[in-house]
């Protein structure tokens, strides 16, 4: 549940408060605007680092890894495509912008070698913990008091419609990730037959 702060001074932004801390209503990602979609991605994602790092079994692992990377796989192309050039153009701050693409640069590469590995490679767990670190990083980039979230306020960012406009795409990408994630396990399975 979100909590509601009062705003000291704070000048209205002109759009009726559609923006405004205190009409989110739902910080779950199916209702708010994009930041609050984001920061849900966040947060399912952190869980199962938690669990990752917890579990004993390989195979519930395995399981975890998949759905962390596909996770982030779809969280990064949906900030990719809509929030960061929406943010670069509301704020202006292409710093922040290119380290946020830099990140999503850097992670993309490791979770296509978690993929192409699989559990069965000695350094999967490394590779899952080094992910972990990585993200736990940018979303703190993001988070931050005078981070990329804040600036996007601050800016005026129309978050509502840029959550609408998240939303959809995640759902038209998650139609196809399902075709890309049976296409990785063969080939992945076809490697380990032959290494054996």
């Amino acid at each position: 549940m979100a909590t509601r702060r009062k705003s000291k001074g704070r000048k209205s932004n002109g759009n009726g408060g559609r923006n405004s801390r205190s009409t989110r209503t739902s910080n779950d990602g199916r209702r708010g605007d994009a930041i609050a979609l984001l920061k849900a991605d966040h947060r399912q994602v952190e869980s199962w680092f938690e669990q990752f790092k917890k579990s004993r079994s390989q195979a519930k692992k395995a399981e975890l890894a998949e759905s962390i990377c596909n996770a982030l796989t779809l969280h990064a192309q949906i900030e990719e495509e809509i929030f960061y050039p929406a943010f670069l153009e509301a704020a202006g701050d292409k710093d922040l912008h290119h380290e946020a693409e830099v990140e999503h640069t850097g992670a993309k590469n490791l979770i296509w070698e978690i993929e192409q590995a699989g559990p069965e490679d000695e350094y999967f767990d490394a590779r899952v913990n080094v992910l972990a670190e990585m993200v736990k990083h940018h979303v703190k980039e993001e988070e931050k008091r005078d981070g990329m979230f804040a600036k996007a306020r601050q800016a005026d960012m129309p978050l509502e419609e840029i959550g609408e406009r998240l939303m959809q795409r995640k759902a038209e990408l998650q139609g196809t990730m399902g075709d890309r994630m049976s296409q990785q396990r063969s080939a992945r399975d076809s490697k380990h037959a032959v290494m054996r």
